[in-house]
């Protein structure tokens, strides 16, 4: 797999420099290792504005999967899957799902999540919450279907 993929950091501490980054590298880790071509962590402030400009940013450098990590729990300022919203074209519910089934099943406030999946254009679009465990047991599912999807996206044939 060489397809390009993404990951976005959401987080205002983060990016005001307060606090390090901790779960963008456990998801650029794992899609590497996937075999995915993934920059380090894009990091940018909570807020639907910034969400949405940097997945904008992310599908305009030709990403085929773009994960987001934080800002999908019921903080005022977790507007993650707002901005989101203003991107996707088509939602894969059964991606976010299952990401909140396993979630609750590790821990209840995993059913706070909010987050989103989806489609815009040639791009799955993906929002993981914020913790490093969170996004450890999330990127499996995740990749579980990136590559059909990236498949089925390029005009591919159900496998």
């Amino acid at each position: 797999m060489n397809a390009l993929a993404v990951v976005v950091t959401v987080s205002d501490r983060s990016a005001a420099g307060d606090r390090e980054d901790a779960s963008g590298p456990v998801a650029v880790e794992a899609l590497r290792a996937a075999g995915y071509a993934c920059g380090d962590a894009v990091v940018v402030p909570d807020g639907a504005d910034s969400v949405a400009s940097a997945l904008r940013a992310a599908i305009d450098s030709g990403a085929s999967l773009v994960v987001t990590t934080g800002g999908t729990g019921v903080a005022p300022r977790d507007q993650t899957p707002e901005g989101s919203a203003l991107v996707i074209e088509r939602e894969v519910p059964g991606i976010a799902e299952e990401l909140r089934r396993l979630g609750a099943a590790e821990k209840p406030g995993g059913m706070l999540s909010r987050g989103l999946a989806g489609v815009a254009g040639g791009t799955l679009i993906v929002n993981l919450p914020g913790s490093p465990r969170a996004v450890a047991s999330g990127i499996p599912v995740v990749l579980s279907v990136a590559t059909h999807v990236i498949e089925q996206l390029a005009g591919g044939d159900h496998a």
